[in-house]
C-alpha cells in the first residue's frame, strides 16, 4: 500500500484511496465535498440508516453505531495523522457514526429531517461541555465523542418538541 502520510490539510482522492483508515474516516468520500463535508457525511449517515431501516430495528441500527464507533476512533485517529489535523473538516464518519442512532430511533422520514437539522446545528453550534471536551479528549477519541454528544442534544430536543413528529 502506498505511503498515506501527509501534510496536506485537503485530502483529495488519492488520499483518501491510500489507506483504508482514510476511506472510513472520510465517509467512503462524502469529506471531500469542497463545502459542508460535515454534512455530506451526515447524509451518508442518512442514507446508511434508510439501507438498514428494512432488515433491521431502531434499536439494532444504534447498537451498529457501537463497532462503528470503535472502527472510527481508529480510523479517524490515523487520518488525522496522516493529514497532520486531527479533526479536519474532512473527516466525517463521526458525523455518520453519530447520526445514525439519532435517525434509526426518529423513525419516519420527516422526523429524520428535522433530527438531521438539529444534529446540524449542535455539531456546529457546540453547545456546552462539547467544546470543553473536544479539545480535552485526543486523537480519534475526541473527533468521535463531540458528535455523539451533539447526536445526544439532537435527540434530547427531539423529544421535547412541542408537536407530534
Amino acid at each position: 500500500m502506498a505511503s498515506a502520510s501527509t501534510t496536506s490539510r485537503r485530502p483529495d482522492a488519492r488520499f483518501l484511496l491510500a489507506h483504508p483508515a482514510h476511506f472510513i474516516a472520510l465517509g467512503f468520500g462524502a469529506g471531500l465535498a469542497p463545502r459542508a463535508p460535515g454534512t455530506f457525511g451526515t447524509v451518508v449517515g442518512l442514507l446508511l440508516c434508510w439501507a438498514l431501516q428494512p432488515f433491521l430495528s431502531p434499536l439494532a441500527i444504534a447498537l451498529l453505531a457501537v463497532p462503528l464507533f470503535a472502527i472510527g476512533v481508529w480510523a479517524c485517529g490515523v487520518a488525522g495523522r496522516n493529514l497532520g489535523v486531527i479533526d479536519s473538516g474532512a473527516i466525517v464518519w463521526d458525523e455518520v457514526v453519530a447520526f445514525l442512532p439519532l435517525a434509526a430511533f426518529a423513525g419516519a422520514v420527516v422526523p429524520q429531517l428535522f433530527a438531521f437539522v438539529l444534529f446540524r446545528l449542535f455539531d456546529i453550534w457546540k453547545p456546552f461541555p462539547i467544546r470543553q471536551l473536544e479539545r480535552r479528549i485526543p486523537g480519534g477519541l475526541g473527533v468521535m465523542f463531540d458528535d455523539v454528544l451533539a447526536a445526544g442534544y439532537g435527540a434530547l430536543a427531539l423529544y421535547f418538541m412541542p408537536f407530534p413528529l
